[in-house]
């Protein structure tokens, strides 16, 4: 079991850990997660940035929005932790709900945002997928919830035995009912909210997904970096929707490189 770090608040409420100093790097985990998520990354990154992860609204220690909140009210949230953090521009990367969030911001922020990374991040789901996701937000918001689907989604069969399976799926089962609810459904709907933005999005731009990830797949990210006019986009083969914690060395360099341009 990863040990809990400790964490500090800001003033309206968002809990979240730092290390480091110099330049600001602030790190958004996914739906269902908590900031330890990003752990190799605060590692690695940390040696020469000063990196900040969040836990998100509903997520780990820091206080829910209101139930129903879309997605450009994640992307205030983000906004408002900034500013009580006194950051006036930083780099910033998101996984999966947090990269949909870490998009809003690159779209909505301006210059405050000095570089954008998604990890598995989402854009314009098929039809298919749209319906399936649609449908998993409404059973989560009656209070059924499936942690074995998601994880089988993430990791695929037979992983049942690797740390980060596991880690994962305690962060899962310890998440608040209302706080996942809410946050998946605005990840079910926010998809396409921000999807023409990346046009006007003029910072260095990552989108990072595993070649095996069914829902934010290699396609997405292909598009996203091919709109965006400073876009990359990097593609890690064997892995599937947790990236971060099972491809780190992987991820922490195209990080490193991110940070770089």
């Amino acid at each position: 079991m990863l040990a809990t770090p400790q964490r500090s608040r800001t003033a309206r409420g968002a809990a979240y850990r730092e290390a480091g100093a110099g330049e600001a790097v602030v790190l958004v985990h996914g739906v269902g997660m908590r900031l330890e998520a990003w752990e190799p990354q605060v590692e690695a990154l940390s040696a020469t940035h000063r990196v900040i992860a969040v836990d998100m609204p509903g997520h780990g220690e820091s206080a829910p929005l209101p139930s129903g909140s879309p997605l450009p009210r994640f992307v205030d949230w983000l906004g408002a932790v900034l500013d009580d953090l006194g950051l006036d521009a930083v780099n910033l990367a998101g996984h999966s709900m947090g990269a949909l969030i870490a998009g809003g911001a690159a779209a909505t922020l301006g210059p405050r945002i000095r570089r954008v990374a998604l990890l598995n991040g989402v854009h314009r789901r098929s039809p298919e997928a749209r319906a399936a996701v649609m449908g998993r937000a409404r059973e989560i918001a009656g209070g059924a919830v499936d942690f074995e689907g998601p994880l089988r989604r993430w990791f695929g069969e037979g992983a049942e035995d690797e740390a980060a399976y596991r880690l994962t799926r305690e962060w899962l089962a310890g998440v608040d009912p209302a706080g996942y609810a809410t946050a998946y459904a605005a990840f079910a709907s926010g998809d396409e909210t921000y999807a023409d933005a990346w046009p006007r999005v003029l910072c260095p731009a990552l989108f990072v997904t595993g070649d095996g990830d069914p829902n934010s797949t290699p396609g997405m990210a292909e598009t996203m970096a091919a709109a965006a006019p400073n876009g990359r986009a990097a593609i890690i083969r064997g892995h599937r929707h947790m990236v971060n914690l099972t491809a780190p060395e992987e991820v922490n360099r195209l990080l490193a490189d991110w940070l770089a341009r």
